[in-house]
């Protein structure tokens, strides 16, 4: 992997380039988008640019990366780059962007640091960064393999027309579609998400991804919650009605519910809109007749903004092995409300040998890793999807 030269210089310099990376990506984005705008108005989340949390996460990856290059210089942090590999071909990056990004990304650290970029650095650097794009791209050839022999089309998007819609809550809004050539339904596996590209007012084409939120015969079914400014979400809650014709890419997402995990307990647990890949996985459980021990647990604002309330209920009472646990911070009064507060897995039985996959904001999945861990469950087998930039590593 890293070599031992490298190594050297990237322990070294880890904590210089580290604490100048929050001057690095910014800069580092605005020499990219200048140089190629297309990126910015066809590719990249324009609200998770202006918010800065797309560059936090950029910055996250690649520091998380070298640290581990550098603890364990032989080994390749595959779960890391899985994660990423995904996110990538599900809004179309290909090789030759690897490129772009290393152009100007060097170019911003050689601003940044000045004199201290030496020759040597600048070596150990790249080789860090040509290490982590090779894999990655590597990764990245093997899913759209996977996505062709599934019988997708060349071509990443695919029209698909609304069939029907649903509304869950106020802010969040289920889309049912089936292809509009009238081809199969791409292969999913419970938990995953599709991409969906729009064409917003201003010519604009943004990508978001979305939450597969369950099964449907020969359809898809997603599910968006408008999100304050959002100008995706807002523009399909708004303009995507039954009839209409959306562009999505097939699904993907390496936080998937497998049949091959075995029959050991398994826990879902969420919060606010995170449900959606829960409610999937529910679903598949349900549908497979599956005698594992479930725990469902989520948390909400209050009953009122809870999608899949009821889908929660009757997938749990489908299983003969499920318990459901919802938590309300603030439940209206006239409704009952099984826990008051945020999640609390002290108050909830969590069997030996569960595996745990955990959905939501971010301060949700931290606190819940930990109970999880206090609890006694291994890392390895508690499993995360985060909505938007991945800022975990960040």
């Amino acid at each position: 992997m890293l070599s031992a030269k490298s190594a050297e210089v990237i322990e070294a310099t880890l904590p210089v380039v580290g604490g100048a990376i929050g001057d690095i990506t910014p800069l580092f984005y605005d020499r990219m988008f200048a140089a190629h705008p297309e990126l910015l108005r066809d590719l990249f989340n324009r609200g998770n640019q202006a918010n800065g949390t797309q560059r936090q996460a950029l910055a996250g990856s690649i520091a998380a990366f070298a640290g581990a290059l550098v603890a364990h210089p032989d080994q390749r942090p595959d779960a890391m780059l899985a994660r990423i590999a995904h996110k990538h071909v599900s809004v179309g990056i290909d090789s030759s962007q690897y490129r772009i990004v290393h152009e100007h990304l060097f170019a911003a650290i050689v601003e940044v640091l000045g004199e201290a970029v030496t020759p040597e650095v600048a070596a150990a650097w790249d080789e860090v960064y040509w290490l982590m794009a090779n894999a990655l791209v590597a990764v990245e050839d093997r899913l759209r393999a996977e996505v062709a022999a599934g019988g997708d089309q060349a071509d990443l998007w695919r029209p698909y027309t609304v069939v029907a819609r649903y509304q869950e809550t106020d802010t969040v809004t289920t889309f049912l579609v089936r292809p509009a050539d009238g081809g199969p339904v791409p292969a999913a596996r419970p938990g995953q998400y599709v991409s969906v590209r729009t064409e917003l007012p201003d010519g604009a084409r943004q990508i978001r991804q979305y939450s597969l939120s369950g099964t449907a015969d020969g359809a898809l079914r997603f599910t968006v919650k408008r999100e304050p400014g959002g100008e995706v979400s807002a523009h399909l809650h708004d303009h995507l009605h039954t009839g209409g014709l959306v562009h999505l890419a097939p699904p993907l997402g390496d936080i998937a519910l497998a049949d091959g995990d075995g029959d050991g307990p398994v826990l879902l647990a969420s919060a606010g809109i995170g449900n959606t890949p829960m409610t999937a996985m529910l679903d598949h459980l349900a549908a497979t007749g599956s005698t594992r021990q479930v725990v469902s647990v989520h948390g909400d604002r209050d009953q009122l903004t809870h999608a899949f309330r009821a889908d929660l209920t009757q997938l749990t009472a489908k299983l003969p092995n499920a318990t459901a646990h919802v938590f309300y911070e603030r439940p209206l009064g006239d409704w009952p409300a099984e826990r008051t507060g945020l999640v609390d897995l002290s108050t909830v039985d969590v069997p030996t040998g569960t595996t745990a996959y955990l959905c939501g904001p971010l301060p949700f999945l931290r606190a819940v890793r930990e109970q999880l861990l206090a609890a006694g469950v291994p890392a390895a087998d508690i499993h995360y999807e985060v909505f938007g930039p991945d800022l975990w590593l960040a």
